[in-house]
Order: C-alpha cells, then structure tokens, then sequence
C-alpha cells in the first residue's frame, strides 16, 4: 500500500512539471511586435455561435473587449472574422450584428465571413487590411487562445498585438483550464513541428 502512495505521488509530481512546463511554454509566446499604442484596425477573431446563431458566451466576450478597445479609440475599423467553420451561421456576421447592438456603426465594421480556422481568420484579415493599405492590428481573443494566435501573426508583415477577452462567467475553472491545458500542448507541438504547409500561411 505504502508502494502504490509512493508511485501515486511521483506521478503527480511529474504530471505537475509537464503542465508547469508547457504553461511557461505556452505564456512565453510573444504577444506583440511593436510598441504602438493606436492601429489601423481591431481584428476579433471568431469563435461558433450558438445554434440559433446568436453569440454563444465566448464569441460575445470577443466581441465586448473589441468593442471596448473601439470606443477606446485603438482604432476606427473592427474587422469580425469566421466564417460558418462549426455550424450554419457565419460568425462573423454574428459578432458584427451583436457589435453594432453595442452601439458600433455599421460603417465601423467589417464582416471577414470566409475563414474555417485561426490561419485563415488572420490570412483572409490581412487580404482585407491590405486592400485599405493598412499594416498594423490589435488582435483579440480568448486569453488562452492568444499565443497561438501571436505564433501565426508572426509569420505576416503586420504590426500587431494581442488582447484577451473576459472569461464567461457561464465557464466554470474547469472549462478554462481544459482549454488552457489544449492550447498549450497545441503550441508546443507547433514549437517542435512547426505549422503544415498552407497557402493561407506565409512560411
């Protein structure tokens, strides 16, 4: 018995340095590549809606924080990107009707309805940014989803930074934590592999 206690605690203790590292790891991504304080445009970068096609709470906590770093005057423009990537609805006429609710004018956003992951949401914004003549972008998102989201911006010739959103009061610990623990294995398995071959991304 005294054995099985032994092996159950150096387990633990290893599980705790795996995730330990990988968090070190996964917060250590760089959240920016310029120190400006003011961009060209706030990207909100997309997540499903809900089966009704209104904001589920993730997708609306994105929306807010773009929101608020609009009226903040970070900059005049919000580009909403997803396109129906999880279900029928395009997220990112989702986030811009639910963004212009919020008191943002129309003229304010633009709606990127194409993107089916995080790559795309970024390469089809960049299409977008460049058809303005406009090179620099904050980008939110999910706090957890953020290096990810840094690790792909860096391959693009963009100023940026990144913002997270709220958490949903809906999500429990738990919820956040299983995202958090996915999203760092994901970049650490990117770290070592790099990304696969896609035109949507610069390499």
């Amino acid at each position: 018995m005294r054995t099985l206690k032994w092996i159950g605690l150096v387990l633990l203790l290893v599980a705790v340095v795996i995730l330990g590292g990988l968090e070190i790891a996964h917060w250590s991504l760089p959240n920016s590549n310029t120190q400006q304080a003011k961009f060209d445009a706030i990207v909100v970068l997309g997540t499903p809606s809900k089966d009704d096609g209104t904001p589920s709470p993730e997708q609306r906590e994105r929306v807010l924080e773009g929101v608020r770093q609009w009226k903040a005057g970070i900059a005049p423009v919000i580009i909403m990107t997803g396109g129906a990537a999880h279900n029928r609805f395009v997220e990112a006429h989702s986030m811009a009707v639910y963004a212009e609710q919020q008191g943002v004018p129309e003229s304010a956003v633009i709606e990127e309805g194409k993107a089916q992951n995080t790559v795309q949401n970024i390469y089809y914004s960049n299409e977008i940014m460049k058809q303005h003549g406009w090179h620099s972008a904050e980008v939110v998102s999910s706090k957890s989803h953020l290096p990810r989201a840094g690790m792909i911006l860096s391959h693009f010739p963009l100023e940026w930074k990144t913002d997270g959103s709220a958490k949903p009061a809906e999500d429990g610990w738990w919820r956040e934590a299983v995202f958090e623990f996915n999203e760092a294995q994901y970049c650490w398995t990117l770290r070592r592999k790099g990304f696969p071959k896609s035109k949507f991304l610069p390499q």
